[in-house]
């Protein structure tokens, strides 16, 4: 295949879904790593795609490879995320049996949540202290501490979660993108997320609209698995896919 037919393919492969690896463009192009590597600087070169660690992403996503400490997460996009938490709070009943995710937007979520009857469980250390603080009946996952967020993630905790079946769940996501889905930089974390959303009968993810048209590292659910609370989404193909309640 000539240079230009392959560049013209890997451009119309991210077209359709947002972003792809080294690996699966030599599967798909039958060439070899190093060839398909100077395919993407040459066009990353030209304004064509994002070149990423092992693929690239079209012009339209940008890719989140890190994930920030918990107390910088804090100090981005505040109020967004202070509208965001509020309006959550405000979906729970007291007869609800509720899975609260680690992450900024749902700590600050638990500061709402004063003597309430329903059932809380989460893997947030921060989470269980507050609801614990507010007069709620808690439980907190056993597993493997993440130090960066304060997450207890991993297998045990994936195992420890297969055992509840809850009315409502409130997820963070690291990105949202309408082919990729909700995306997260941790494998474990992933993994998490994505039983909670299994064994939920309604999810909430909570995001502002810095994390719309970003992609993660690992994909934890479909955009049409949950319900997605933010201040603004200006993606209306995402809109068209699921519920999106924007707060004001």
């Amino acid at each position: 295949m000539l240079t230009q037919d392959r560049q013209s393919k890997i451009l119309s492969i991210l077209n359709e879904q947002g972003s792809v690896t080294v690996s699966r463009l030599t599967e798909i192009l039958s060439a070899s790593e190093s060839t398909i590597r100077r395919d993407l600087t040459s066009l990353a070169g030209e304004g064509k795609l994002n070149k990423v660690h092992g693929g690239a992403t079209a012009l339209n996503q940008e890719f989140v490879r890190f994930e920030d400490n918990i107390e910088d997460k804090l100090t981005k996009h505040t109020d967004e995320k202070i509208r965001i938490a509020e309006y959550a709070a405000r979906q729970i009943q007291d007869d609800d049996f509720v899975f609260i995710d680690a992450g900024t937007s749902t700590l600050l979520m638990t500061s709402y949540l004063k003597n309430s009857k329903a059932t809380f469980v989460t893997n947030g250390v921060d989470h269980a202290k507050q609801l614990a603080k507010n007069g709620c009946n808690t439980i907190v996952l056993g597993g493997l501490l993440k130090q960066s967020t304060e997450a207890i993630i991993g297998l045990v905790a994936a195992t420890n979660l297969q055992k509840y079946s809850f009315t409502k769940a409130f997820i963070g996501t690291n990105g949202i993108s309408e082919k990729q889905g909700f995306t997260t930089p941790d494998t474990e974390e992933a993994m998490l997320k994505a039983v909670a959303i299994e064994r939920s009968f309604i999810t909430y993810i909570l995001a502002d609209s810095s994390k719309f048209d970003k992609v993660s590292a690992v994909t934890f659910a479909s955009i049409d698995s949950a319900c997605i609370v933010t201040d603004k989404c200006y993606n209306n193909n995402i809109a068209k896919r699921t519920v999106v309640k924007e707060v004001v």
